[in-house]
């Protein structure tokens, strides 16, 4: 009997009494309300429009919370049992702004339509299960306000972030990514998949041992990703240059460093040693065709130029280890 109403820990929806559902739906607003004031907060330097949209969400929750708090009192007393999302089975769950950081436009802008759409649904279920008259209207008319938040957020988004803001505020997103993200990740994966064709090409011709060949591989590969990442963390902190976080650009030149070399490393774990320089090549051009795209996909750099600074690079440093491995 007891499993029917408690499960891990949790009650069914279906269990809970007017009063409860009221006392859930208060928690509820109060919570959405502090997400809204979260991502304001988190986007305001960078993004001041879709701030400001996030506040006045945030005030239409509190005016939600003061209507229901009014009903309880009326209702039910000044006591408002204790009762939150995760104390329900099956309730709806939010993610607080930390765990969905860094904060984009696009992703905050989808979290808090989501976020509607999931309250509108409740006000919806609760509303059905209502007895009372002055509560099935407010909680009806809560589920209205909900899903008629996403037209709202539309309309906050026209007047707080016209299109020209809006333009804005992503082409500072856009550039913030490639600051952080791309170039310190794009020089890493260059420096890995071309710095280290020599070396492991060298070693592949001089000793025609695959296994060695990888060994050279795997500790060029991993050395020169801890290298790339610590001197990219540690030479610009990020805060006059803008280039963001100086721990994510480290682990993203890093960790693209060390997979440019290990690309054309780990074929050598095949023994057959033309059979794995075969796969090893054809994995240089493909590394190479990678940067080449990255280059011109973000930094907008000519397909020509790309190509012929990449491949030219790649084929002088490629040729320089076949040559040294055979001599």
């Amino acid at each position: 009997m007891l499993s029917r109403f408690f499960t891990g820990g949790r009650r069914p929806f279906e269990s809970l009494s007017e009063q409860e559902v009221l006392a859930l739906a208060i928690s509820s607003e109060e919570d959405d309300a502090r997400i809204y004031l979260a991502y304001a907060d988190g986007l305001r330097a960078d993004y001041p429009g879709t701030a400001t949209m996030f506040e006045e969400m945030a005030e239409e929750e509190h005016e939600h919370r003061g209507r229901l708090i009014a009903l309880h009192k009326k209702r039910f007393g000044d006591t408002i049992p204790l009762i939150r999302r995760e104390h329900v089975l099956g309730y709806y769950e939010r993610k607080p702004d930390w765990l969905v950081r860094p904060l984009g436009l696009e992703k905050t802008r989808a979290i808090a339509a989501d976020m509607e759409r999931q309250a509108h649904n409740f006000y919806t279920a609760a509303a059905a299960r209502s007895a009372d008259a002055d509560t099935r209207k407010l909680l009806g008319d809560l589920a209205l306000a909900e899903i008629g938040h996403v037209r709202k957020a539309e309309h906050y988004e026209k007047t707080h972030v016209p299109t020209d803001v809006k333009a804005e505020e992503e082409a500072s997103e856009r550039r913030q990514f490639i600051l952080t993200y791309v170039q310190p990740g794009l020089a890493g994966l260059m420096d890995g998949s071309v710095s280290t064709l020599a070396p492991i090409f060298a070693t592949a011709f001089a000793t025609q041992n695959t296994w060695t060949t990888f060994l050279v591989g795997l500790s060029a590969s991993m050395g020169a990703g801890i290298s790339m990442g610590f001197t990219e963390a540690a030479h610009d902190d990020g805060k006059i240059s803008g280039r963001g976080s100086p721990i994510k650009r480290g682990f993203a030149s890093g960790i693209m460093t060390a997979l440019g070399g290990l690309g054309h490393a780990l074929p050598y774990l095949i023994p057959q040693f033309w059979t794995a320089t075969t796969i090893a090549a054809a994995i240089v051009v493909v590394e190479l065709f990678v940067i080449t795209w990255i280059q011109n996909r973000y930094m907008e750099t000519p397909w020509l130029r790309a190509a012929l600074q990449v491949l030219l690079g790649g084929a002088l440093v490629f040729l320089t280890g076949v040559l040294i491995g055979n001599a």
